[in-house]
């Protein structure tokens, strides 16, 4: 049993994936699924479209792989995360639609607990800002308009749990109601430094502590998969949410080592060590990863527009047809404009964290043409990076230029344009690593380590093989000035803010 199962359960899709001892990948499967949007702002997924999708993709890999139930040593799961599911406890049917992390239903909500001063006691315990994207609200949100719900969870008939959590519950045939110590850490309810559900949370949010599920480590005994599945019980044995199993997947097990995600946003995530640290500057502090009971923290920043802004280009503008073609495109730009694209179309994250400011372009001339805005486009996700590194090493007192070493992966990072000017502007190395399905090996490292398949996490480390590292070779007058540029454009898309 030398092979390790990932199920990689995303926002829009499934995969599965088989990872070989030497971590090389066996197969591949995907499936998308539907997404429903019943209302502005609401985002839902039906949660037997996530639990069919992963089935079918586990089994589809297992078979493309030439492999059977008894060749996989265990399984490791990660998911998207905050997106809640509440669902019955005798028969495992939801009670309503899962509700997706880009929901933003219950922002009256949190408007409210802000305003009654809420927020400094909730950060302290958690980490985390009063905001829509987290679980807490979406579950008060479920039972509170679910008809009877809220008297069968007071009965203790009903159940929650992110995604990772509801798969669990379902592969074990109902008998495992657990996540890992990543996941509780994103729905409000989890105190981080106790690594406990916290009773001041759960009674402020409206959650009975019956529903909640047991914490684990991110690699710990989950249970075993129902025979009936995949021919064969497995066992489950490592659970991460999808940021943090990219952290693992590239072995940023060392405080001061930083991965950097691109793909429709980025997720930023710093290695802080064993100390939890409190942001001055609007990111969150978050558990990296939980192994033999021990927590190791991140700071964690999240930008909201990456990809999507290439997507903008191809599909909003029609400059481009392919996203490859965005860098050649930007390197024939005209080196005497400063264009700046400030990609706020849904607002601006962290370090801003504000949703009513929209996107604008700066320094435009008559001669700006589609280079020149393939340009400022693939710059606007470097500025960003840069806002969120120069963030982290201010929160950070241990973080200097030399400590941090940045790794990154996600679609973006196949532009060689783009991960050279994000070198460039950080003022530090960018490594893009031979292996970019770090979400995926970071669920399946997790469960291999428990299953005895990999080894402990810094001999794994050594396993990590640099594809390409971009080193900065701009000069210090050129990146300062481009620096400020960018400051100035995003001050005034803050001021365009009335607060409507």
């Amino acid at each position: 049993m030398s092979f390790v199962l990932a199920i990689d359960q995303g926002t829009t899709s499934s995969r599965a994936m088989v990872f070989r001892s030497d971590i090389s990948i066996a197969a591949v499967a995907q499936q998308e699924f539907p997404q429903h949007f019943p209302a502005s702002g609401w985002v839902e997924h039906e949660p037997e479209d996530i639990w069919t999708s992963t089935v079918m993709t586990c089994r589809d890999a297992l078979e493309k792989a030439g492999l059977t139930a008894r060749d996989i040593a265990a399984i490791g799961i990660t998911n998207q995360r905050e997106t809640t599911v509440v669902w019955d406890r005798a028969t495992g049917q939801a009670v309503h639609r899962a509700i997706v992390w880009q929901d933003r239903r219950t922002a009256d909500i949190c408007a409210r607990l802000k305003a009654e001063g809420h927020e400094p006691a909730v950060s302290a315990r958690t980490g985390l800002i009063i905001d829509p994207y987290f679980s807490g609200t979406k579950v008060a949100w479920i039972l509170d308009h679910v008809p009877g719900a809220r008297e069968r969870a007071e009965r203790g008939e009903l159940l929650f749990g992110t995604v990772d959590c509801y798969l669990l519950w379902r592969l074990t045939g109902g008998k495992v109601h657990a996540t890992d110590a990543t996941n509780a850490s994103r729905t409000l309810l989890f105190n981080i430094h106790g690594g406990v559900w916290d009773d001041a949370l759960l009674e402020l949010f409206r959650v009975p502590r019956s529903m909640l599920p047991e914490v684990k480590d991110s690699s710990a005994d989950f249970g075993t998969t129902t025979p009936d599945l995949f021919g064969g019980p497995i066992k489950v044995a490592g659970i991460a949410g999808d940021q943090q199993a990219a952290t693992i997947g590239q072995a940023c097990f060392t405080p001061g080592m930083m991965k950097s995600t691109y793909g429709t946003g980025c997720f930023a995530l710093l290695n802080t060590g064993a100390t939890p640290v409190k942001s001055n500057n609007k990111l969150l502090t978050t558990i990296a990863y939980q192994l033999n009971g021990e927590r190791t923290y991140a700071l964690e920043g999240s930008i909201f527009v990456a990809g999507s802004a290439v997507q903008w280009l191809r599909d909003g503008l029609g400059i481009i047809r392919h996203a490859a073609e965005t860098g050649p495109l930007a390197d024939r730009s005209d080196s005497m404009q400063s264009v700046y694209l400030v990609p706020a179309f849904v607002g601006l994250g962290a370090p801003y964290w504000n949703p009513r400011v929209r996107g604008a372009l700066f320094g435009l001339t008559r001669n700006t043409g589609p280079a020149e805005l393939a340009h400022a486009t693939l710059e606007s996700v470097c500025y960003q990076t840069y806002d969120l590194w120069a963030a982290m090493r201010a929160d950070w007192p241990d973080a200097s230029a030399a400590t941090i070493v940045l790794r990154v992966d996600g679609g973006m990072t196949a532009s060689d344009w783009t991960m050279q000017r994000l070198a460039d502007l950080l003022d530090a190395p960018v490594d893009r690593p031979m292996i970019q399905e770090t979400t995926a090996l970071g669920a399946a490292y997790l469960a291999g380590l428990h299953a005895g398949v990999y080894p402990e996490p810094e001999k794994f480390a050594d396993n990590w093989r640099l594809e390409h590292r971009f080193k900065p070779a701009m000069s210090t007058a050129t990146r300062q000035r481009k620096l400020a540029g960018w400051a100035r454009a995003v001050k005034g898309v803050l001021a365009s803010d009335e607060g409507e």
